[in-house]
């Protein structure tokens, strides 16, 4: 779909917000006014944001959340042309590298990313939490297929994230409707891990965060590659693939840690090397 153009006045930096703690990056949303919508430039941020932390030893889980009553509202369309001519390809291309690459960084990303709903996850907004590894939704928060209701088809990875994590009808169902999914609901759909008391959210997502931060770092990109690839190969395949990753994985020092831990009988001190 078409991009919008620059919001005025902002930084970037101050519309996606970033701060490392505990091993834990947390990237926020901030543009409560507009539900967290995304402009090209804040994605592209967010984008590179997800690129750091993954390659950054420091950094060992990942946070996604936003501010106010919505978590992302999906891409920003405001100011958008719509009697533009447009060449053949231009708005394949502008998806490809716009937010399919946003989805992209967050299947990608090495190290294992929650998303904290705090409201409101429209459109890309939806795609970007199913994205995420694990999902924490408030109370209050809501998923919506908005697509159908501007006439467009879902773009942002839905079509291949929804069948693989709900089946196809189900997903069909809310792409086909766009109706709102409450917190409840998508939990019970298995779109959302676990639902939280508005006010619990944050203190959930650095608990699980601060617990994943605490784990073997490799052990847990190599898992989150072999599941994430699963669903898309054979078993030969993936059989080849879960052998060739703990190959890779017994190389490390927290594999010999979490070995030697075992044989020792006393807990294991995982450096994420």
């Amino acid at each position: 779909m078409p991009e919008s153009p620059r919001v005025p006045g902002n930084s970037v930096d101050s519309l996606v917000q970033q701060a490392t703690d505990n091993q834990v990056c947390r990237i926020t949303l901030n543009r409560p006014e507009a539900l967290n919508a995304i402009t090209p430039d804040q994605r592209e941020h967010i984008i590179q944001l997800l690129s750091d932390a993954s390659a950054d030893p420091a950094v060992r889980a990942v946070v996604l959340t936003g501010t106010g009553r919505g978590f992302c509202a999906g891409a920003d369309l405001r100011g958008t042309a719509t009697g533009t001519e447009r060449l053949a390809g231009d708005v394949a291309r502008t998806i490809r590298l716009g937010a399919q690459r946003l989805i992209v960084a967050v299947l990608d990303c090495e190290k294992p990313v929650i998303a904290a709903v705090n409201g409101t996850a429209a459109g890309l907004g939806a795609h970007l939490a199913f994205a995420c590894d694990l999902v924490l939704a408030a109370e209050s928060a809501k998923f919506i297929e908005v697509f159908v209701r501007r006439g467009l088809v879902p773009d942002g990875g839905g079509a291949y994230l929804l069948p693989r994590l709900i089946g196809p009808q189900r997903a069909k169902e809310l792409m086909f409707f766009g109706d709102a999914l409450t917190a409840a609901d998508a939990e019970r759909l298995g779109l959302v891990n676990r639902v939280v008391p508005d006010d619990e959210l944050g203190k959930t997502a650095r608990e699980w965060a601060e617990r994943l931060a605490t784990g073997p770092t490799r052990a847990l990109a190599l898992t989150k590659q072999l599941v994430n690839a699963s669903l898309d190969t054979d078993r030969t395949t993936a059989f080849a693939a879960e052998a060739t990753a703990q190959e890779i994985n017994m190389t490390t020092r927290d594999a010999r840690e979490g070995v030697a831990s075992f044989v020792e009988r006393r807990s294991a001190e995982y450096k994420g090397r």
